[in-house]
């Protein structure tokens, strides 16, 4: 009895996790409407806004200069690029000098002196220097567009809007077993789920391509330095003083980024973002959300890694208990729901991967296919692992920032 009693709370908390996620996953594509309303409307050409764009750089020498080169080909005319670097890196710093020597009308050199180094830290020594009227971060890595900032400027004159969050698309799915997931999880969450996020009043913003009006992130004192997802703290924090966000996603403009060169470096990023949702959720900002609807996602969305570790840790014994033990035909069958929405997504996740190399110009073939379905389960428990690891690391009080190393996998 009390194994079927598992079985059966078990296998109702799989369902409605595997459903809930087929369910944000699919609402960018539930309407041609929809979809149309992702996008980006025609920039009108105006330069109405200033940009102070903040590019935190650490030990990043081998792609700096290629982002700032980018961000120069921009066909905005009124911004800045501010690159920040701490004072015990001399190789990027001496990269960020020759960019500000190259174009002093453009670049200008932040130096973070805080003697432990993080993100949040480095784009709050940069706050007050910013002259625009609209910061924008770039990470240092990114291949941004030039038509971008023109988009940008249009959507905040056009909506009001005080945040604009743009799309960020890991491009190397070729690299690795677990990139070509990597990959494709950026394609679900900034081409369907941000924007679900928007329409619902709550939003955990993203680390790059967002865009603030300057005296709105100034009235919400910057960033939490001492977070370790300091852009979802951000977002939940303006979600919760009511700042209208606008999410736009258009495959032609999205930043292009690369997956973590290596298992364990995926493992780490994705520990940092994790133990940072914890904090997030811990802070109890988002229970200042006016709705009790908006409340519930934004439960549901702090705490779905942790939801993960729970069904990485589970489904191995709940097959055990399958193999093993003589159970009710009642139960038995019950314990086969979770399939139907995990078949369903399997299934839309392998349409979806066909419009990624679509939308990107990318030659996906049938092996790529084979390791999107056989890489799913492994794929789940590293990130079991790493909530798991999160929530260790966070019970020990460590919360040092693991920086994502960058070798340029995106710019081939």
């Amino acid at each position: 009895m009390p194994v079927s009693v598992f079985m059966i709370v078990v296998s109702g908390t799989l369902f409605w996790m595997a459903a809930l996620t087929l369910w944000w996953m699919l609402h960018a594509w539930r309407t041609p409407e929809t979809l149309a309303a992702t996008s980006f409307a025609v920039a009108d050409g105006v330069c109405g806004l200033g940009f102070s764009l903040l590019v935190p750089a650490r030990h990043e020498q081998a792609v700096l200069e290629h982002t700032v080169n980018r961000l120069l080909e921009s066909s905005h005319t009124e911004y800045e690029i501010l690159v920040i670097v701490g004072h015990d890196d001399p190789l990027t710093a001496a990269v960020a000098a020759e960019l500000a020597q190259r174009r002093p009308d453009r670049v200008r050199v932040v130096t973070d002196t805080h003697e432990v180094k993080n993100k949040p830290k480095a784009l709050n020594t940069a706050l007050p220097r910013c002259r625009g009227e609209v910061v924008g971060v770039f990470d240092a890595e990114d291949q941004v567009h030039p038509e971008l900032l023109a988009h940008v400027d249009h959507a905040f004159r056009a909506s009001g809007a005080a945040v604009v969050q743009g799309g960020v698309q890991l491009i190397n799915f070729h690299s690795s077993w677990y990139s070509l997931r990597n990959c494709l999880e950026y394609f679900f969450w900034f081409r369907s789920r941000l924007h679900l996020h928007a329409s619902k009043g709550f939003i955990p913003l993203g680390g790059n391509t967002v865009f603030v009006r300057t005296e709105v992130l100034r009235a919400a004192g910057g960033w939490d330095q001492d977070c370790l997802a300091e852009d979802c703290d951000l977002g939940v924090r303006l979600s919760s003083s009511g700042a209208k966000v606008v999410v736009a996603y258009d495959a032609a403009m999205v930043t292009r980024e690369e997956t973590p060169d290596t298992l364990y470096s995926l493992l780490k990023q994705r520990t940092r973002w994790n133990q940072g949702f914890l904090q997030v959720y811990r802070k109890k900002e988002w229970k200042r959300l006016p709705s009790l609807r908006q409340r519930m996602l934004a439960r549901w969305t702090l705490t779905t890694p942790f939801l993960q570790a729970f069904s990485g840790v589970v489904i191995p014994i709940d097959l055990a208990l399958a193999l093993t033990v003589k159970l009710p035909v009642s139960v038995a069958l019950l314990s086969f729901l979770p399939a139907v929405p995990a078949l369903a997504t399997f299934a839309f996740e392998a349409v979806a991967l066909h419009d990624f190399g679509v939308q990107y110009d990318l030659p996906v073939r049938p092996v790529h296919y084979l390791k999107l379905i056989a890489g799913g389960p492994l794929y789940q428990v590293v990130l079991a692992g790493a909530a798991l690891r999160a929530v260790w690391r966070e019970h020990r009080g460590n919360s040092a920032w693991e920086l994502t190393r960058h070798v340029g996998a995106h710019l081939g």
